[in-house]
């Protein structure tokens, strides 16, 4: 056991810079260990019971998960707090490997340290967001087609994304450079509709409480999937106000003597969450959206005008979801769309 070992890992794509202090403070190796799960592995079990620091990335998950399996203390540290590091003029791997390491010996809260989710839910959430890739793709697609043919004085007919491939109809002129992409926006469908059959099976499967998430009206399967496998664990927010600023959705902060600007929001936590909960707002406040109280909140700040005050309001709208969605996955209790309006009366 290496009790007092402080070990500060710098991830790289191919290999893995390393700096070891003992309990005094004293660098006592400085050395490399290759990008592979065996090398890990071997390196972890020579130093069980030390603490090792890391930084996120596309590495630290795998990395973190063999270190805590042989034995070690994990601490990954929030890439986007870690000024001191990425903002130094002399930065190298070795450097930055001995600032992990001297961080977390003398404050692990300087790390912001963060906890990656388990495999199984990112597994699952990698579903949908190769979904997201796909449906994007198709959209750029679908745009570029009728961009061309709006560009021949022409207009393909409304219609639905799933739906386009197949009622698209080509100007004979342009039927050699449009029909190929014709087919793969057919193809890319049936790759989606597979994706959603695959997202319908885990909500009933495997994710029950995303029942509960889909009381609201604008949260579908989709939503309340990705809301449950992003955040993972309820438990981890001592309140729901929290989750609005874990996902970017509350405003920044410049606050100095009487100066206190009104800022866009930090746009912090998962991108893909976010923008999922931001399409559920313009949906409660569409045309279509039921009468509830999240509604009635966003149409009353659509009401003070302004120029950006539609916006305003479906970001607001999306806070006030993320916090609600929350609280009803924690509770278990059963949705009131008009709770504040039936109390109010």
């Amino acid at each position: 056991m290496k009790k007092g070992i402080t070990i500060g890992m710098d991830l790289g794509d191919k290999k893995h810079q390393v700096c070891i202090l003992d309990k005094t403070g004293k660098i006592i190796v400085e050395e490399e260990v290759a990008g592979t799960r065996t090398a890990v592995t071997k390196f972890s079990k020579r130093y069980r019971g030390a603490v090792v620091a890391m930084e996120t990335g596309p590495h630290s998950r795998w990395v973190s998960r063999i270190a805590e399996a042989e034995g070690l203390e994990v601490l990954v540290g929030n890439a986007r707090k870690l000024r001191l590091i990425w903002q130094s003029r002399q930065k190298s791997d070795t450097r930055d490997a001995v600032m992990l390491a001297r961080i977390a010996r003398m404050d692990p809260e300087l790390l912001c340290p963060i906890r990656h989710r388990g495999e199984q839910a990112q597994m699952d959430l990698e579903i949908i967001r190769a979904r997201d890739l796909l449906v994007r793709e198709r959209t750029r697609m679908v745009n570029h087609v009728r961009g061309v043919v709006k560009s021949t004085g022409e207009r393909l007919a409304v219609s639905s994304a799933a739906s386009f491939g197949h009622k698209a109809k080509i100007p004979e002129a342009l039927n050699e450079a449009l029909q190929p992409m014709l087919e793969m926006i057919r193809e890319l469908t049936k790759k989606i509709s597979a994706y959603d059959r695959m997202v319908k099976e885990a909500v009933t499967d495997k994710y029950p409480e995303t029942e509960r998430l889909q009381q609201v009206g604008g949260v579908g399967p989709l939503t309340a999937l990705a809301y449950v496998l992003t955040l993972e664990d309820p438990e981890q927010f001592a309140k729901s106000r929290m989750v609005g600023a874990y996902l970017g959705l509350v405003p920044r902060l410049d606050q100095s003597g009487q100066i206190d600007k009104q800022l866009r929001i930090t746009k912090h936590g998962d991108g893909y969450l976010r923008r999922l909960l931001v399409g559920s707002a313009h949906y409660i406040l569409g045309p279509f959206g039921q009468d509830c109280d999240l509604r009635t909140f966003g149409l009353k700040l659509m009401q003070r005008g302004g120029k950006n005050a539609k916006k305003r309001a479906v970001v607001a709208v999306a806070r006030k979801l993320a916090v609600l969605l929350h609280a009803l996955w924690r509770s278990g209790q059963q949705y009131e769309p008009k709770r504040k309006q039936q109390a109010a009366a």
